[in-house]
């Protein structure tokens, strides 16, 4: 199982929070924060090195500090890391987190969308990938043709997509699968009934305690609950998991329910974790479905 994964990595501060601020002023008393590497491409990248499956990285990093620990916890983790030199700096976020799961994610550093990248690296790459990820980066959007012309098939994962903006349109259209989080969509069964009305094979929307939902190209629909009495440690990178793990299941061979409930328990021990994806995480757990 190989795949290729472009998109962002980070070095993170995550605040706990009693609760999220409301905005106004005021001073705040955290009941606790960690540093860790993040970004949406870094969390499914790890995710899906953990479950077994061969994955290339490729994302942009500062030559500095930050830099270093990212590189060196993934390439830990077992991720194939192409990480070209962001002449702006590794991306740094703080996340304002509560227990629900509630985030505020303050962007201090986003990456250059003017990334130095190496096409011929980037092409050679995706012929070998049974699966390309393109994820949301300010420079991912260069490279959107790239993933089409592998031939391989493109997931792409919306995030908190309200349907308002146009730059998610090009991910939109060049996926065959896409996934999304139901946070910010008005009607996520009707976007969900869009996506596969536009042609595309598999489309997935979060819904965070209320589980997921799919539909698939033949108009089959599926529901796969959160698991029940799960300990937040920290949400950071759940719907990442929860994008990894279907997708190993697809590559598994797993009929897509089942796909759907390995995304479910990935996510379930990444939010009872500290960091992006968790250290017992492995494809034997998720097949047995054991947290």
């Amino acid at each position: 199982m190989r795949v290729t994964v472009l998109g962002g990595a980070a070095w993170n501060r995550m605040v706990h929070l009693d609760r999220l601020p409301d905005g106004r002023a005021a001073t705040v008393h955290p009941t606790w924060h960690h540093d860790a590497i993040g970004g949406a491409g870094a969390g499914k990248a790890l995710n899906l090195a953990r479950l077994g499956v061969e994955v290339t990285l490729f994302a942009g990093l500062g030559d500095d500090e930050a830099g270093a620990r990212v590189r060196a916890g993934l390439v830990g983790g077992g991720v194939d890391v192409r990480a070209a030199t962001d002449p702006s700096g590794t991306p740094q976020h703080v996340n304002l987190m509560d227990p629900a799961g509630g985030r505020i994610s303050i962007m201090l550093e986003n990456g250059s969308a003017e990334l130095p990248i190496d096409a011929d690296s980037i092409a050679s790459s995706l012929g070998a990938a049974d699966v390309v990820v393109v994820d949301l980066a300010p420079w991912t959007p260069r490279i959107l043709d790239l993933a089409q012309a592998s031939g391989r098939p493109v997931w792409t994962d919306l995030h908190d997509y309200d349907r308002s903006s146009a730059w998610y349109i090009p991910f939109v259209d060049a996926a065959d699968v896409v996934f999304a989080s139901g946070d910010r969509l008005p009607d996520p069964a009707g976007f969900l009934r869009s996506l596969i009305a536009a042609g595309k094979g598999l489309a997935v929307c979060t819904l965070g305690i209320d589980g997921a939902i799919a539909l698939d190209a033949d108009g089959r629909s599926y529901e796969v609950p959160a698991l029940p009495d799960v300990e937040v440690v920290d949400s950071n990178g759940a719907g990442d998991a929860f994008f990894a793990g279907v997708l190993f299941g697809v590559l598994d061979g797993a009929p897509l329910e089942s796909a759907l409930r390995f995304g479910s328990l990935a996510a379930a021990m990444a939010v009872g974790s500290s960091d992006l994806a968790s250290d017992e995480l492995d494809p034997a757990r998720v097949r047995a479905g054991v947290i």
